[in-house]
């Protein structure tokens, strides 16, 4: 499957979009794309550990998936940048937002993204 133009796609929902990427269930970068225009707030190995480590949370989440329900999103609001993360059945998705954009339009972006991975 090609995964650069599902990457592009996610990109262009907002023009608050700063970087996306499809992450393996083991926490491999599978695509990543930081939107032209901005720059990145970690260092490549930074990013790399990140993803390592949404793994690995994912896994750890999952635990409680048979008491709470599955989970249906991710969203971590920071000071320099809003992190939200979906989980599609075999790929984990994870983008970054400028941190400035309304909350309700955080959460249409959330659906879209969901809509656009259905098939990973």
């Amino acid at each position: 499957m090609h995964l650069i133009p599902i990457v592009e796609d996610i990109l262009s929902i907002d023009p608050g979009m700063r970087f996306a990427a499809i992450i393996d269930l083991k926490g491999n970068i599978s695509e990543a794309i930081m939107k032209e225009g901005k720059t990145s707030l970690k260092t490549q190995r930074e990013e790399e550990h990140f993803c390592k480590q949404v793994a690995l949370r994912r896994k750890m989440r999952k635990q409680f998936d048979k008491s709470l329900g599955l989970v249906n999103y991710v969203h971590i609001e920071r000071e320099k940048v809003t992190q939200i993360i979906v989980y599609p059945k075999r790929k984990t998705v994870y983008v970054t937002i400028e941190p400035n954009i309304d909350i309700k339009r955080k959460l249409e972006i959330v659906e879209l993204i969901k809509k656009k991975t259905v098939c990973l």
